[in-house]
């Protein structure tokens, strides 16, 4: 008897498990709620109009990264900024957007009799916070792109040096993981247990960061393996990647962030595969976990699946991942279509993998490498589906669903069921008008919230937080 290849094999375990997922009633959309895109954040000292003319404290981006933080407390993370207006392709239109994340409470109630969803999501901006060093930054002089120096006015007024999203704040002699660079990329965030801490995970290093989470201030950095750096930085992403060979490829560096329940050890996942091993056009990514006490890291293979077909245009990307115990992980699959770039979603899936067991592959590379060392992968939640099957129309689906946490436990007909956020990065554009929307249509932070059932969540610890942690 003819064995299986192994691509066949994938497939034919990944189409078996999407049979038993859409036979499995117990992931369901309870909830939905929002914060419109027109408003401002709490930094009121930020609104100065940026480069590009756009508001220096517009409220967007929410969902590049969301977690939980205990009680009814989460914590959001926009991303380099309004990056959406063309204004300077020199510096990938990015401005001096000062990086922050914002403490949210989201109030989940059960809803009115004869509503749509059984329970109603009421999200409230309770904080913002800026992210800033305690030692002096590198930023750009701006003269090569015909801009002001890249040092916002803030850092004077304040005495302290902010990171921000504009793409030539680099030392330019150095790897594109110098902590020195003031240029910041966030779009990972988890809670620490203790609730003093923030880890933010980007895509320009990559990096990971530890901020202290009432102050903003870098109080720790992890460092990545030189493999993923690059090593002839560019404030142009197109030019960055034409010139290199090895590293992240530009804008598709480190975007999720998972913590391990017990808050040892924090678990970063590539949006795209390394340069090295193919790049964008390569069929496996790396998640790279790191021991916060020592610092050292692994490297595991996560194999993509919307490589290219019919159904699933090629736009291979992860957006998430997060803990289901210390070894366990959902995972954010996407292409990038649906509301926001003019076109109709069609892949967004969540896929459930398990590390125990997984080989390091830290001293691998290749896709042809790499292959022996990719991990199981089970579909766990088609997002489109699910919405769609609420009324939601494929091309209202936000094109990026890239936040994704646990919450807290609700009660449904008198069991307790565990509960999913998966939030959306608006980019920063609070409506839209385009092809399918010519009259226009809103575009805010969006917050959709799925319960599960005990059964489907086999094995599921919750992160460990301490009780001052709800504030």
């Amino acid at each position: 008897m003819t064995r299986p290849t192994r691509p066949l094999l994938m497939s034919l375990l990944i189409a078996s498990a999407c049979a038993a997922m859409n036979a499995r009633a117990g992931v369901d959309l309870i909830a939905i709620g929002q914060l419109g895109g027109h408003g401002s954040d709490l930094s009121a000292a930020t609104g100065t109009p940026l480069e590009n003319g756009a508001p220096g404290n517009l409220l967007g981006g929410l969902g590049s990264g969301f977690a939980y933080a205990g009680c009814n407390s989460f914590v959001a993370l926009p991303d380099r900024g309004p990056n959406a207006i063309a204004y300077k392709p020199a510096v990938s239109d990015t401005a001096s957007y000062i990086d922050r994340f914002h403490g949210l409470e989201m109030q989940l109630a059960p809803s009115a009799t004869g509503a749509a969803l059984p329970f109603t999501l009421t999200p409230t901006l309770a904080a913002t916070t800026l992210l800033h060093s305690g030692q002096p930054l590198v930023y750009g002089s701006g003269v090569a792109a015909g801009l002001p120096h890249g040092a916002p006015a803030l850092n004077a007024l304040n005495h302290t040096h902010y990171f921000t999203g504009r793409s030539d704040n680099f030392d330019s002699t150095r790897r594109s993981t110098d902590a020195r660079d003031a240029r910041l990329d966030p779009e990972g965030i988890r809670a620490s247990n203790d609730g003093e801490s923030v880890y933010v995970t980007d895509e320009y290093g990559p990096y990971v960061y530890r901020f202290n989470r009432k102050t903003g201030r870098r109080t720790a950095v992890y460092a990545l393996p030189d493999a993923f750096a690059v090593t002839t930085p560019s404030a142009d992403g197109n030019e960055e990647i034409a010139v290199n060979t090895s590293g992240r490829v530009a804008n598709k560096g480190m975007e999720g962030l998972a913590i391990s329940p017990d808050g040892a050890s924090l678990f970063g996942v590539m949006q795209s595969p390394l340069l090295q091993d193919g790049a964008t056009d390569a069929p496996y990514t790396r998640i790279v976990k790191i021991d916060l006490e020592t610092g050292a890291t692994m490297q595991f293979v996560y194999p993509l699946t919307n490589i290219g077909t019919a159904k699933k245009p090629k736009y291979p990307t992860v957006s998430e991942i997060v803990a289901i115990n210390s070894h366990e992980f959902l995972v954010d699959e996407r292409d990038g279509k649906g509301l926001g770039d003019g076109s109709t979603a069609v892949y967004k899936m969540l896929y459930r993998i398990d590390l125990a067991g997984a080989l390091d592959a830290s001293l691998v590379a290749g896709a042809g490498a790499l292959a022996p060392y990719a991990v199981a992968k089970t579909p766990f939640l088609d997002i489109v589906a699910a919405l769609n099957a609420h009324g939601i129309a494929s091309n209202e689906i936000p094109a990026k669903l890239e936040g994704m946490t646990f919450g807290p436990e609700v009660m449904m007909g008198g069991v307790k069921r565990h509960t999913l956020f998966i939030a959306n990065d608006n980019d920063f554009t609070p409506t839209v008008t385009d092809g399918l929307h010519p009259g226009g249509i809103e575009n805010p932070n969006r917050f959709f919230v799925f319960a599960v059932d005990a059964v489907d969540l086999a094995g599921y610890v919750p992160q460990a937080f301490a009780k001052k942690n709800c504030r």
